[in-house]
């Protein structure tokens, strides 16, 4: 028994009511359970009920045991006072106010089926990855999209929400925001937290007023990123950490550098070493001085795309690293690497302004950009697949990652609407 599973059955009222009474004998009429509290306090708050002959409106908690409420420390906590009834799965400690008179308690052990526990046991105990796998077939297909319309919007409000985080930090600057926000995403996983510090450490009004000069843009990005710290012959190499120098004084950035040894570059393909995306970035923030208005200004996935599609320099177009040639040209940012900002980073981004403006045009806008970029691949996605849930778009497969890692392997089958049709003892 766990208090998410009481927390269900008191929510839904999914227990025997014939005769229902206190422990101490009481009868107790249930008029409204409650509103579901998820900050501090009393588990269900604006609860209505007859007790004895007496109406009362105020909280209900929720324990597995009685003695939870001592545990807890309910005793001590005034925001407990107005607990009106305590309702528990086995009362194995009466509860007293501070009164000397006893809490009402439900106890819900004899009143709840059998098989409506054992249909919960058999998902939260379940050894699958996903652990409706086995029963997913019996539940519609409504049921099903309904969830995954609401998986991809937690997931959207999620990412905006850490954005919105970013933005109080950066007081409310929209630019240098999308700039450490994209910053990241270039990174990809494994160098996402070195280019985010990257960005951090580098300011992007710094970088803005050398829009113009992309070799600049290069050695600041370099240079703080700690690769311009050896003396070697290459030409471009000692061009970029002459610039870096000059920089780095004019605006006092020599104590904020990287260390070369934070960027990782072992099993990576050479297309995706730091160095290669750190160039592509310089480009980008080269080639679209405006970048977060012309964000804001694209309409559709396409425009996105042509956005980000840039070419880094010549230099880069021959080498993976500085000194080592590339054996072939090596090729622009590629269109998997470009939807993946954009389902990352530009789509939250979009819906971060849209909230922080009142504006639901940017955020359906980011709906309809999601539902437009093509699905992602990896074993999650195809792990759905095989169970007769295939990803159409981008939308789709963002549902089924936030399913998979935020409700699946935490076992929150009654917040899922899948699961809970599993469970509905009124669906059995």
């Amino acid at each position: 028994m766990s208090e998410a599973f009481l927390h269900y059955i008191w929510q839904f009222q999914y227990f025997d009511k014939h005769e229902l009474q206190t422990t101490s004998g009481d009868p107790i009429q249930i008029f409204n359970p409650g509103n579901r509290n998820s900050h501090a306090g009393p588990d269900f708050q604006n609860a209505r009920m007859k007790i004895g002959g007496m109406e009362w409106i105020g909280s209900a908690e929720i324990h597995v045991q009685g003695s939870g409420w001592t545990e807890h420390k309910h005793d001590l906590d005034a925001a407990y006072e107005n607990v009106i009834l305590h309702v528990v799965w086995k009362n194995d400690k009466a509860i007293q106010r501070k009164d000397g008179s006893l809490l009402p308690t439900l106890e819900l052990m004899n009143r709840v089926s059998d098989k409506f526990f054992l249909h919960y046991q058999r998902l939260v105990n379940s050894p699958e990855t996903i652990p409706c796998a086995p029963f997913l077939t019996q539940v519609q297909d409504i049921i099903k999209h309904d969830m995954i319309d609401k998986a991809s919007m937690i997931r959207l409000e999620s990412k905006s929400s850490r954005i919105i985080e970013v933005l109080n930090r950066n007081h409310r600057d929209w630019q240098e925001t999308c700039y450490q926000v994209l910053a990241r995403s270039f990174g990809f996983k494994v160098n996402a937290d070195p280019l985010q510090q990257l960005a951090q450490l580098l300011p992007y009004k710094v970088l803005r007023k050398h829009g113009d000069k992309l070799l600049h843009i290069e050695a600041l990005l370099f240079g703080q990123a700690g690769f311009l710290e050896e003396e070697n012959d290459d030409e471009y190499y000692s061009l970029l950490k002459r610039e870096y120098n000059l920089l780095r004084q004019k605006y006092n950035l020599s104590d904020r550098r990287l260390n070369k040894a934070q960027w990782k570059f072992l099993r990576l393909r050479p297309a995706n070493f730091p160095t290669i995306r750190l160039a592509e970035f310089a480009s980008l923030l080269h080639s679209r001085p405006a970048l977060f208005s012309t964000i804001l200004e694209a309409e559709t996935y396409e425009d996105l795309v042509s956005i980000f599609s840039t070419h880094q320099s010549e230099y880069w177009t021959h080498h993976y690293t500085f000194l080592k040639n590339a054996r072939e040209p090596v090729n622009f940012l590629g269109g998997s690497s470009i939807s993946t900002i954009i389902i990352n980073a530009v789509v939250p981004l979009l819906v971060a302004y849209g909230k922080s403006r009142d504006d639901q045009r940017y955020v359906d806008r980011a709906v309809a950009i999601l539902q437009q970029s093509p699905a992602e691949s990896n074993t999650i996605i195809s792990q759905w697949k095989t169970l007769g849930l295939k990803s159409k778009t981008a939308f789709d497969s963002q549902a089924l990652i936030e399913l998979q890692n935020n409700y699946c392997a935490k076992k929150r089958c009654l917040d899922c609407t899948i699961g809970i049709s599993l469970i509905n003892p009124r669906h059995q």
